[in-house]
């Protein structure tokens, strides 16, 4: 593909995004959502949902997974979107309860001690899913044309936070309509493609080893289903968006985001893994061993769709933040400029990671999952069993969380490797998340009492 190939489809998405924000915009729109007055429809919510879900740090670590651990390494990270079922059920517990919000609940239950540490969560949520997709334009862009990374950073930066920062949620929820319906269309050609093609074979896809064998593939999927049930509540575009329709329409659109957004993520996962089978290398995070597999049209429509994906999540992310700075925080006006001085922070601060680097884009999935994983036994006990939890016990369960958290993020530091087990990183993870699982639910459930 050439630098203006990309130039081109990266324009395509942008206008497309441009076009589809509202021309006018208000505060309620901005935080809340509505346009002239009206909550989103049922499938503005699912493909909402799914857009911001299926972001590009998401498609390259279910391919990269499929590369090294064949099938195993796609159905795990696919099974990080049972998170819209489990997300679901807490969205449904919360609105019985008549909270508006999972801070509203925890804030009556645990006061102001309860939401910093969920907001503090939340915070680094919002900045890891900034950070990671402007890092996939960037492996992109470097993969297209040496050098150019950090200029596409800036340039997805910039422009992104101008249509953000113009409609705030509002803009998010239209502009996600059109970038899943040009996701689809693109994928699916390119799905097509690949299925359709002479060396394809759905027998050696579905129990491919993958170039480095599927144990710790399936030692992942150990690590989701532990973490699939406090994930989702730590996810302020999914929990945001479990308040903006009536409770029926909600329930719909989760089921409907669980099965295409799978669907979506274990076909992008095949694209790692046929590379695993025909034996290709591994280059730029897969992105330059597509380009040596596939046709350019092949490999610029995978592009494009990684393209919208990083720009869907980003305005997501942004108008996910501007809320919780906003209107949980209350650190800013509720206005438009206080909405929009909040997204030029988180994408400065975002870009600027970028800068730094990072060893594996599943680092970010890995540990603010593992830190999220103290909300794990606070929901059960607290809020679908309905019993009041001490605040020791809560504060116990948060600070394990985030010390696992850290741990995980350490692993290579030599006091830290010290305490690990020897093994994989994820059967460390693995060890991990068992342990803030259970001193947490072990603290919760001895500071419970009936309400």
């Amino acid at each position: 593909m050439t630098p203006l190939t990309f130039i081109a489809l990266f324009a395509i998405v942008i206008g497309a995004s441009v076009l589809a924000a509202p021309r006018r915009a208000t505060v309620e729109g901005f935080f809340g959502g509505k346009t002239a007055g009206a909550a989103p429809g049922l499938w503005t919510l699912v493909l909402s949902q799914v857009t911001t879900w299926i972001f590009a740090r998401s498609l390259m670590n279910a391919a990269i997974l499929g590369y090294f651990y064949g099938i195993a390494g796609t159905l795990a990270y696919a099974a990080y979107y049972g998170s819209f079922l489990t997300g679901a059920f807490i969205i449904a517990h919360l609105r019985h309860a008549d909270a508006g919000s999972v801070q509203d609940w925890l804030n009556a239950r645990f006061g102001s001690v309860g939401t910093g540490a969920y907001n503090l969560v939340v915070a680094l949520r919002l900045l890891s899913e900034v950070f990671a997709n402007l890092l996939v334009v960037g492996l992109i862009a470097g993969a297209v044309s040496e050098g150019n990374g950090t200029a596409a950073i800036l340039v997805v930066a910039v422009v992104g936070l101008a249509y953000s920062a113009w409609g705030g949620l509002s803009a998010a929820l239209r502009t996600d309509v059109v970038q899943m319906a040009l996701f689809l269309a693109v994928f699916i050609v390119a799905f097509a493609y690949l299925i359709l093609s002479p060396g394809f074979s759905w027998v050696a896809v579905l129990t491919a080893p993958g170039t480095a064998g599927s144990y710790n593939g399936w030692v992942l999927m150990a690590v989701a289903l532990l973490q699939v049930f406090s994930y989702p509540a730590h996810d302020p575009v999914m929990m945001d968006r479990g308040f903006l329709a009536d409770v029926r329409t909600t329930r719909a659109s989760f089921l409907h985001a669980f099965w295409l957004s799978t669907l979506c993520i274990v076909g992008f996962g095949f694209f790692g893994i046929q590379a695993s089978l025909v034996g290709a290398d591994y280059e730029r995070e897969l992105i330059g061993t597509w380009g040596m597999m596939f046709p350019p049209w092949v490999f610029a429509l995978l592009i494009l769709s990684l393209l919208v994906s990083a720009l869907s999540t980003l305005d997501s992310a942004l108008s996910s933040a501007a809320r919780l700075v906003v209107e949980e925080l209350a650190w800013a006006p509720r206005s438009l400029s206080g909405g929009r001085m909040v997204m030029v922070v988180f994408m400065t601060l975002g870009a600027l990671l970028t800068l730094w680097g990072n060893a594996t884009l599943f680092d970010a999935v890995a540990v603010s999952g593992t830190a999220s994983m103290f909300l794990a036994p606070v929901l059960v006990v607290g809020l679908v069993r309905g019993r009041r939890v001490a605040l020791w016990a809560f504060l116990v369960a948060f600070a394990t969380a985030v010390l696992g958290a850290v741990t995980y993020f350490g692993r290579g530091w030599s006091s830290v490797a010290a305490i690990l087990p020897e093994g994989h990183k994820y059967e460390q993870l693995l060890v991990i998340c068992v342990v803030v699982l259970g001193v947490g639910f072990a603290a919760v459930l001895a500071g419970s009492r009936r309400a």
